[in-house]
């Protein structure tokens, strides 16, 4: 019952990258501006749907799908808690660039300026090290955060945030508001909650009409109070980034209400609980066995196991990621 699906690149985003996506997919070609693969999805691209939307095999969206038979993909437990919705959104994000700095909007702003369910807190595992930009390092009040949005000086704006070193195996919880930029050369999965609303505070440089798109329609008086202003301290820093180490929930807890990743190492057999699940293969090969029958999965698949498949039994050796959404 695990489904196999294939890459699902929407194009012309606005930052470079995406040969390491083929490269891990063992692909042959990616375009210049292909940089995420949006794996498992049910969420459209903001304003051009239905860009985003995973197909599956047999040619229905998974959107459609899940609509149709709630229960069987996501279990009753969970669709008594949040319906026929994911819950979830699994991107693997290959920054040929580094990103511009934006914040996400959280589920109250979402839902009072955009009619939105959810928000978009996100989490990333890093599959490269590098560095990173993640919140303030001083408050700021909504004069100064106004100014620095006006003057578009990017090292004025880096200047404002932590920069972070990552690892190969670390872990990064980004709350909705505060400001991020993912670094040049970072390769890395992202978990995220089912939107795509970004809050840009820089543009300069970049392929974007900042004024006109950058607040997603609301304007930048109210788009900057979804930005966090406050400083974050080296302590808050250091619950946000850590190495993610290997078991069924790697993130930070406060990742809990949002999603849950699990990451294991198979060298024999491992057993994962029932439950919807997006799975990818990050080395090597692994069989999966579920309550059809075994599915192979080698280096780059990406998969969707419904709640109906039951408990997975992972064989053979390689390194898995188990993306989930938050627990009903």
């Amino acid at each position: 019952m695990i489904v196999e699906v294939a890459a699902n690149r929407p194009p012309e985003r606005f930052y470079r990258g995406g040969r390491s996506l083929a490269d891990l997919r063992g692909e042959a070609g990616v375009g210049e501006y292909e940089p995420e693969d949006w794996v498992g999805s049910m969420t459209c691209v903001y304003g051009e749907a239905p860009v985003g939307l995973t197909r599956l095999p047999d040619g229905r969206l998974l959107k459609d799908a899940i609509e149709s038979e709630p229960e069987w993909w996501l279990g009753p437990d969970h669709v008594a808690a949040y319906g026929a919705d994911a819950m979830v959104l699994v991107k693997l994000l290959d920054a040929g660039e580094r990103l511009p700095v934006h914040a996400h909007p959280d589920r109250a702003f979402a839902k009072a300026h955009f009619a939105a369910p959810h928000g978009k807190t996100e989490a990333w595992f890093l599959l490269t090290g590098g560095s990173l930009h993640l919140g303030l390092k001083q408050d700021l009040t909504a004069d100064e955060l106004a100014g620095v949005l006006e003057r578009q000086d990017a090292e004025e704006i880096l200047g404002l945030m932590h920069e972070v070193q990552v690892n190969p195996g670390d872990v990064v919880l980004v709350p909705a508001g505060v400001l991020h930029a993912i670094g040049g050369g970072l390769f890395l999965v992202e978990l995220q909650e089912p939107e795509d609303f970004s809050l840009m505070l820089e543009w300069k440089g970049y392929p974007i009409d900042g004024p006109k798109d950058g607040h997603l329609g609301i304007g930048y008086d109210l788009a900057l109070q979804a930005m966090e202003r406050r400083a974050r301290t080296p302590q808050e820093m250091a619950e946000l980034v850590r190495p993610a180490g290997y078991g069924p929930s790697v993130f930070p807890a406060a990742a809990d209400p949002y999603f849950r990743l699990g990451r294991e190492r198979v060298q024999s057999e491992v057993q994962v609980e029932a439950g919807f699940a997006v799975v990818i293969v990050l080395d090597g090969q692994i069989e999966v066995t579920d309550a059809s029958g075994t599915t192979a999965l080698r280096q780059g698949a990406t998969a969707v196991a419904p709640h109906a498949a039951g408990e997975l039994t992972l064989t053979g050796d390689g390194e898995v990621l188990i993306c989930r959404p938050p627990a009903p």
